[in-house]
């Protein structure tokens, strides 16, 4: 799941990267259509209480099977009569969040694992490298579904397995990006003033990695929302009764014969969400890429 190839390029041999964000936008289109796109996304995770039409959970036999376009049912209605768009609204509210903390994990756990490795060398990072290498052992998908079944079943337990296999990703591209900073001029400058391991970490090499980290924020937040829907398809996320686009996909799969829009809506959901977020990424990247933005 690392996209440290795609992202290392973002790395630019100068001290403290800044480029400001109404430039961005002004100057790459690409960047500021996926951004609004997420932004939208994120404000009908907000909204869904306000703008749903039905309560997601409200059941009525009388209107079960409804297809798409139908008067109240704009999505079409499930097997229990319950309105397909306020589900689709309210799933928004577990996949957005769960893509948030997974990524949160992945980042803090892989930043801390990458900067000691490349920061210290040696046997530090021999040892840490091959616990990285552990762990990018198994499939991602694998790894999670693995974790999920020790820690049992629950969204809580998804969003901490998505997180520990987000970890590798980061640890080797902030290694990566570490071990070529400390080659740099004004690294070995600022060491030889004297400056402590910590001032140096905080004042010099984060600020450098913070263009290429954003990038594989935006990349490793789709596999997230993908990997939990997954894991929820599998019994393994999000439980009965929340709303939740993998077990939407689930249940709705046993009647594509009949009515195929039970599971084409909420994957068509998951397809547009990840879809934003890798739009996103590949924008920023080129962005960001030194030998592109000219």
């Amino acid at each position: 799941m690392s996209n440290a190839p795609a992202v290392v390029a973002a790395l630019q041999p100068i001290r403290r990267i800044r480029i400001p964000l109404l430039e961005l936008a002004r100057t790459h289109r690409r960047v500021t259509v996926s951004a609004v796109l997420v932004a939208l996304l994120f404000l009908v995770a907000l909204a869904a209480p306000v703008i749903a039409p039905h309560d997601p959970l409200a059941t009525s036999p009388d209107n079960s099977y409804l297809p798409p376009l139908s008067p109240g049912h704009l999505l079409g209605s499930d097997e229990l009569g319950r309105d397909l768009l306020s589900r689709i609204l309210w799933g928004a509210r577990v996949s957005l969040p769960v893509a948030f903390v997974a990524v949160a994990v992945g980042l803090v756990g892989g930043g801390i694992v990458g900067m000691l490795s490349g920061y210290a060398g040696g046997i530090a990072d021999l040892l840490l490298m091959r616990l990285i290498d552990a762990l990018l052992a198994f499939p991602g998908l694998i790894l999670a579904i693995a974790i999920v079944a020790a820690l049992g079943p629950g969204l809580r337990n998804a969003m901490i397995a998505i997180g520990v296999v987000a970890i590798p990703g980061y640890a080797r591209l902030v290694r990566a990006l570490v071990l070529q900073l400390k080659q740099m001029e004004f690294v070995t400058a600022t060491r030889s003033l004297g400056a402590t391991p910590m001032r140096l970490i905080l004042g010099h090499l984060i600020p450098n990695l913070l263009n290429p980290i954003i990038v594989q924020i935006s990349l490793s937040a789709g596999f997230a929302i993908l990997a939990e829907a997954t894991l929820s398809f599998l019994g393994l996320g999000a439980q009965v009764p929340t709303p939740d686009w993998g077990q939407m996909i689930n249940t709705g799969s046993g009647f594509l014969d009949n009515d195929p829009w039970l599971a084409i809506v909420p994957g068509a959901a998951i397809s547009l969400t990840v879809y934003a977020f890798n739009l996103l990424g590949d924008s920023l990247r080129d962005a960001l890429d030194p030998r592109l933005r000219s």
